[in-house]
């Protein structure tokens, strides 16, 4: 979707100068994966208008492939107000009837997923419509042979989705990764491993526990907790996506756990310092210190608007 945040400080009802970006759940994965060496593809529809056009480009210009994008001519991008600010961004979706919406499961068979080591879903997508829900269904019932399919839960209140949908799709993924709290609407808890007697489906489940940090259960193996980065935040939105992006492309470099954890971890901590969706890339020599580090000197950093990292 087309996003915009305010282009200065003060009250959202008293800022007159906007920025337009872009943002969205499976979007913002995609555009974080190139930065991170992993090729990424996008798959969704906009309208042919000038949003559209836009985010395609800026989205294609992150490294990302969107020659699967489809034009609708008879309906709108999807477009989002983010009200920025550190302890929460309120977000105002304007999105009904838009070209994404439309989206449905013939899309699966113009789809070619030959070579694709990563189906990244989220729980957005099926809220959007009977026919995105029909869709999203479709891939994860599909045969995928050595593809893994990624589901990001997403539980968003506001999207009146239903929980118990979420939780069998959920179900059908290969690998999970969910907010505690969110778990806690959709399967009544948010304990790693009572979630993992709910799901036993899924191969790996990431719980992430907001900035106590996250729990990744994986097979019959005891479960790996790492703490999450001290960051001076600039709001948090897009942050989640960050980790899921850095979790997957570590994930599919064969890293130990507690590696794809921290990766994920410096992946959001990049985004939390920033007002977009998707932020830069930490600096690489500040990655591999903070990947290195042991126990003690990870707790102990601390990421500022520099990207300094403060022990």
């Amino acid at each position: 979707m087309a996003l915009f945040v305010p282009a200065e400080p003060g009250p959202p009802e008293r800022v007159r100068s906007w920025l337009r970006t872009f943002g969205g759940a499976e979007s913002n994965v995609a555009c974080h994966l190139p930065a991170l060496g992993v090729p990424s593809a996008w798959v969704s529809a906009v309208g042919d208008d000038p949003f559209g056009r836009a985010l395609v480009r800026e989205i294609a210009s992150a490294g990302v492939d969107v020659s699967g994008v489809e034009i609708d001519p008879a309906r709108p991008t999807g477009l989002y107000v983010k009200e920025s600010g550190a302890h929460g961004s309120p977000v105002r979706y304007y999105r009904t009837g838009s070209a994404a919406s439309a989206l449905g499961p013939d899309l699966v068979d113009r789809l070619n997923l030959d070579g694709v080591r990563v189906l990244h879903l989220s729980g957005i997508t099926p809220a959007l419509s009977a026919s995105c829900l029909a869709l999203v269904r479709a891939l994860l019932e599909a045969p995928r042979g050595e593809r893994l399919v990624s589901f990001d839960v997403n539980h968003r209140p506001a999207l009146g989705q239903d929980v118990a949908v979420l939780a069998k799709l959920a179900g059908l993924a290969d690998l999970v990764l969910t907010g505690d709290d969110e778990a806690e609407r959709v399967w009544g808890t948010g304990d790693p491993m009572r979630l993992r007697e709910l799901l036993p489906g899924p191969r790996a489940l990431v719980v992430k526990h907001g900035e106590r940090g996250a729990t990744l259960v994986e097979g019959d193996a005891a479960p790996v907790f790492e703490p999450a980065l001290r960051v001076d935040v600039v709001e948090p939105v897009g942050a989640g996506d960050a980790f899921a992006a850095g979790f997957l492309a570590a994930t599919l470099r064969g890293a130990d756990p507690s590696t794809r954890l921290r990766r994920g971890h410096l992946q959001a901590a990049a985004t939390l310092l920033t007002h977009d969706d998707v932020g830069e890339p930490l600096p690489a020599p500040v990655v591999d210190t903070l990947l290195r580090a042991n126990a003690e000197a990870w707790g102990a950093a601390r990421l500022t608007g520099e990207g300094v990292v403060v022990r």
